[in-house]
């Protein structure tokens, strides 16, 4: 954590290392409960690495990511694929190999026709997604990229929520 300035880090169960660094604050709660509180633009980056499966709201997640990135930040969102499934649901009920209440708790899979027009609703622009599926097509990866519109210097005065930068081409491999 050498060249972070402070973290942000929300889960429902932290260690109590995490916990006590003086870098981070640790938030254990719902991500539902704490998004809203989070000042807009205020974040440089967001992981969300397997969360997005087990929300209520999915789509409020990805909207709050866009609202609470400053601008330059980056999200970066990793959820089960549809193809992934039976693979996971192998593991956790069959194998033993995962634990079962964490498969039973997921909500929905995602590929990147799923997630992709999400992103977009959530305010982020295409020409800034790049998602696509990796681990042998098991998971599905979004990143991206926001700047704000409007005003001047990027400075938001138009009201727009969210945009992202046109860096990053939308791609899907299978």
């Amino acid at each position: 954590m050498g060249s972070v300035r402070e973290l942000l880090l929300v889960d429902l169960h932290l260690a109590e290392d995490l916990r006590r660094h003086h870098k981070i604050q640790a938030v254990a709660d719902r991500l539902e409960s704490v998004l809203p509180t989070v000042p807009s633009e205020s974040l440089d980056v967001v992981l969300c690495l397997s969360v997005l499966e087990h929300l209520e709201e999915p789509q409020e997640a990805l909207d709050n990511f866009c609202r609470i990135l400053a601008p330059g930040g980056v999200a970066v969102v990793n959820v089960p694929s549809w193809r992934g499934k039976p693979l996971l649901e192998l593991s956790a009920f069959r194998l033993g190999l995962s634990p079962a209440v964490e498969m039973d708790d997921h909500k929905c899979y995602y590929d990147p026709r799923d997630l992709w027009p999400m992103l977009v609703r959530a305010g982020f622009r295409p020409s800034g997604i790049l998602c696509r599926r990796h681990k042998f097509g098991l998971n599905t990866l979004a990143i991206c990229r926001v700047s704000r519109v409007g005003g001047a210097e990027g400075s938001d005065t138009s009201g727009e929520a969210c945009a992202t930068r046109n860096d990053m081409p939308c791609v899907e491999t299978q």
